[in-house]
């Protein structure tokens, strides 16, 4: 039982899982004191989800890809870009969601449970193999 806890451990996309739920705790927080706020539900979901990607590019780089993180200079620059552009293309589609679903008299917070889904597979995906890809031999 041990060894498996220990591989579970180990497999990335748990790992992603994880740093995933620390930056939704960031989105979520954000997205509901802003809404609770009075702001509207499209520019708050996007100012709750940039919040997250913040705190996502520290818990994906340090715990979640930690092995494949490039090195100072021109190549951490650009995977630094090519994460906000991951991060760029979730939040387009955590906003049209949940500004759809808001439109179409949906409750914005079933609307950010939909989001949440759909970021989470389209940005897993960008960032495993494209931001943090392994380096060419």
């Amino acid at each position: 039982m041990i060894s498996f806890i220990a591989r579970l451990r180990d497999l990335r996309v748990i790992r992603y899982g994880f740093a995933s739920v620390g930056a939704l705790a960031v989105d979520v927080g954000a997205f509901l004191a802003l809404l609770a706020a009075g702001v509207l539900a499209a520019p708050a979901s996007a100012i709750g989800y940039s919040l997250g990607i913040v705190a996502h590019w520290l818990l994906s780089s340090r715990k979640v890809f930690h092995d494949r993180v490039a090195g100072k200079g021109r190549a951490r620059t650009r995977q630094k870009a090519l994460f906000v552009a991951s991060a760029l293309a979730g939040l387009a589609l955590t906003t049209a969601i949940v500004g759809i679903g808001d439109l179409s008299g949906i409750d914005p917070r079933v609307g950010k449970l939909f989001a949440i889904l759909a970021s989470f597979i389209v940005t897993y995906l960008l960032r495993s193999k494209v931001v943090f890809q392994r380096e060419r031999e």
